[in-house]
């Protein structure tokens, strides 16, 4: 009984081996080379640095100067920051009598 039990067991195993051998068949294929789509990473940033603005200047503004009077006699005049006053003017203004 051990004898046919091995003997079948013993079939069925080259049946599977040679269905296995007998389905592998030669495939001829054509393929197009596409390639896939690859990411790349961006470049880093590069900082370029701004033009420089040139501005003409403004037009030099007049300049005003006060007359620069001096409080004291100037000749025969004498100046006391509001007015003028001659010099007997001036000593009749400031009698010390």
């Amino acid at each position: 009984m051990k004898t046919k039990l091995f003997a079948a067991l013993g079939a069925g195993a080259l049946i599977l081996a040679a269905s296995q051998t007998a389905m592998a068949g030669v495939a001829v294929g054509l393929n197009i080379g596409i390639p896939a789509p690859v990411y790349v990473a961006p470049p880093p940033p590069v900082y370029v640095a701004p033009r420089p603005v040139y501005v003409a200047p403004p037009p030099p503004m007049p300049v005003a100067y006060a007359p620069a009077v001096v409080i004291g006699w100037h000749g025969d005049r004498y100046w006391d920051g509001h007015r003028w006053y001659g010099r007997r003017e001036w000593n009749a203004h400031r009698r010390w009598y």
